[in-house]
């Protein structure tokens, strides 16, 4: 080891209100600044006591924590929600500093999260049950929704706030405590959220921080105190953690990979079509679960979005995301940008038209930076790697076919479902897309249709594995056991045992 990574700080855990130094036998992992390509820091990778004291803490603090009044914990909420609007400059550095993208897109970044939030501080409400009035025979009937106890949330490495922030604000507001594990690639953001909890009066062990790797996913997924696994990721890892804890009797809420399109009408703006492609499919260099990776162009459009693509790919600014001129930024590791190359290498073996090629790209005073320019192909076939496979990477495949039933064949035809749009003027094209196609999420004219916080985040088919999608009310459903009461005091009880089914009288 050099004696500058010696002295790089190690990121501990945070566990039952404070920091948890790792243990001296413990693993470390390497944290990146993608735009130097510099070691910035260490972060612990969980040992098995780590894991159970994470879960330990979680489980004291449940009793009183689910039993805490919905408006007390709305108010702690709220309190939390005014700190991360003091802290979001800190949050959105940290996020670059890490993760590699541009400041600006950080900070929307951590918008979107406080949305969440500002959705869970309306617990009294969304708590609420239904009563109905003497059904029959002086009998009452009401239900309420009830917290599960321990759950954990794993996270992916390019949303280190947001996505977190799908999870744990409801799952709190229903009375669960938590234990996040965030991706090892840009942990510290997990670490100021921990402390702008606690600053905003959350008792102590009802939000965990456990670092690691896939030893702490695993941990969690085997613990019997952990009642439910909230996962955002790759497919690979989606499926599996779905198998296992479903196989375990734990809730899974389990979202994977996407392969998402944008199919352009002939009668698009097709100036509105290009720029909405450009920030999609390059933004945040592309590491987004929702970036748009294929552009499907419907009849005679082809040529001229793929002249206009190519144009704005060869203009992007790449840079350091701290830059405020930058419009994109590097990858996460040098392993990954490796990863990224190789497909776009693999794009050409199998036939598809390179337009514009990102590799190779140097940026001035950051070149041992993770950088990989837009890429840009032209007639992409199905059954091709680029064209099958989640990229996770700047480069977008234009598909030409001649008319919407072929797009839509194209689009329900792939694996995945997670997102998709569709750019046209036309009313009717656009409601017989937003029906036919099959994607949990879609956007007409709007490129990446992420929902907003009181409506749900969630894909179809190998996107999804689990019952319910994120956040919104079906986040309140998947971190809540419904339970049903029915009530009659002894004065209005008839005499007599009953051998009838009860029905309403």
């Amino acid at each position: 080891m050099s004696s500058s990574a010696a002295t790089v700080t190690t990121l501990g855990h945070y566990i039952g209100g404070a920091v948890r130094k790792p243990s001296a036998e413990a693993n470390t992992g390497d944290v990146f600044n993608p735009a130097t390509g510099a070691v910035t820091g260490k972060v612990a990778l969980a040992t098995q006591a780590d894991v159970d004291a994470a879960v330990a803490a979680a489980k004291a603090a449940f009793p009183a924590w689910s039993c805490t009044a919905p408006l007390r914990r709305a108010r702690i909420l709220m309190k939390f929600r005014e700190l991360l609007e003091a802290h979001r400059d800190e949050l959105a550095a940290i996020i670059t500093s890490e993760h590699g993208k541009v400041f600006s897109d950080a900070s929307g970044e951590v918008t979107r999260g406080i949305e969440v939030v500002e959705f869970a501080m309306n617990a009294p409400h969304l708590l609420t049950g239904s009563h109905s009035d003497n059904i029959g025979g002086g009998i009452d009937n009401w239900n309420l929704r009830q917290p599960l106890g321990v759950v954990a949330g794993i996270t992916p490495f390019n949303f280190p706030v947001m996505v977190p922030m799908w999870m744990f604000p409801v799952a709190l507001a229903c009375g669960n405590t938590f234990v996040l594990k965030p991706s090892e690639r840009d942990p510290s953001a997990s670490l100021l959220v921990a402390e702008l909890l606690k600053r905003a009066g959350l008792p102590d062990g009802v939000f965990n921080v456990l670092q690691g790797d896939k030893f702490a996913v695993d941990g969690l997924l085997a613990h019997p105190d952990v009642q439910a696994l909230s996962f955002v990721g790759s497919t690979p890892i989606a499926e599996y953690l779905y198998a296992e804890a479903s196989r375990r009797g734990k809730r899974v809420q389990a979202l994977g990979g996407a392969k998402n399109h944008m199919v352009v009408m002939p009668d698009a703006d097709l100036d509105q079509a290009v720029d909405a492609l450009v920030g999609a499919a390059y933004g945040s260099a592309g590491e987004r679960c929702m970036a748009i990776s294929v552009a499907v162009a419907v009849g005679d459009v082809a040529d001229t979005l793929v002249a206009g693509l190519a144009e704005k790919a060869r203009r992007l600014v790449i840079g350091n995301g701290m830059e405020s001129r930058a419009e994109m930024g590097p990858l996460i590791t040098a392993a990954h940008k490796a990863k990224v190359e190789r497909y776009i290498e693999k794009g050409i073996a199998e036939g598809a038209e390179l337009v514009v090629d990102g590799r190779g790209l140097k940026v001035p005073g950051h070149e041992n930076g993770f950088f990989t320019g837009g890429t840009l192909f032209d007639k992409v076939r199905p059954g091709m790697t680029i064209y099958e496979e989640e990229i996770f990477g700047p480069v977008l495949s234009i598909v030409r076919v001649p008319d919407l039933a072929t797009a839509l064949e194209l689009v329900n035809a792939h694996e995945f479902g997670n997102g998709a749009a569709c750019f046209t003027r036309d009313g009717a094209t656009a409601r017989e897309f937003s029906r036919r196609v099959q994607a949990g999420m879609v956007g007409i004219n709007v490129p990446i249709p992420v929902p907003m916080a009181w409506h749900s985040f969630g894909g179809w088919k190998r996107s999804l594995f689990g019952d319910t999608h994120a956040y919104g009310e079906e986040g309140v459903r998947f971190y809540t056991r419904y339970k049903s009461i029915m009530q009659r005091w002894p004065d209005s009880a008839s005499k007599g045992p009953e051998f009838v089914m009860p029905t309403a009288q």
